[in-house]
């Protein structure tokens, strides 16, 4: 009994601190218009870059940012894995190219762009060396 409790426990923290990922960049601008919220788009290498997996572990999965996503972001993940069992669907990998030539011309990895509602750019960054809280106060002074 106190096994299946702690599941449950666990399952419950994780679902209540998960954060959504999209991948298609129309129904992600959809989202942030009802919603009336900004767009996180990160282009990344999940399973090659080291500050892709830096930013995503470090920052992220982090209380502070997942709380301030919650509220403010809706986010799109434009992934490039190398790894054979790693690589995404076709339509995927068209969009993603797609959403790299028009924000990501430079081929920059990570790259974090934040955009408004309506996908105008309104600050690029990357991976920084910070705190989550440093890190959202950064996201926080390109929106305001």
């Amino acid at each position: 009994m106190k096994k299946i409790f702690l599941l449950m426990l666990l399952f419950l923290v994780t679902i209540g601190y998960s954060q959504e990922w999209r991948t298609n960049f129309e129904i992600t601008k959809t989202e942030a218009t009802n919603q009336n919220k900004n767009i996180l788009l990160v282009f990344s290498g999940l399973d090659w870059c080291g500050p892709c997996i830096k930013l995503d572990r470090d920052i992220w999965k982090s209380a502070e940012f997942m709380e301030y996503a919650k509220n403010n972001l809706i986010l799109e993940r434009a992934d490039f894995p190398k790894k054979k069992q790693n690589q995404l669907s076709p339509e995927i990998k068209k969009q993603n190219q797609s959403l790299a030539e028009k924000y990501n011309k430079d081929g920059m990895f990570p790259l974090v762009v934040v955009l408004d509602k309506n996908g105008k750019v309104l600050a690029k960054t990357g991976y920084k060396k910070v705190s989550p809280t440093e890190y959202v106060n950064l996201l926080n002074s390109f929106i305001k």
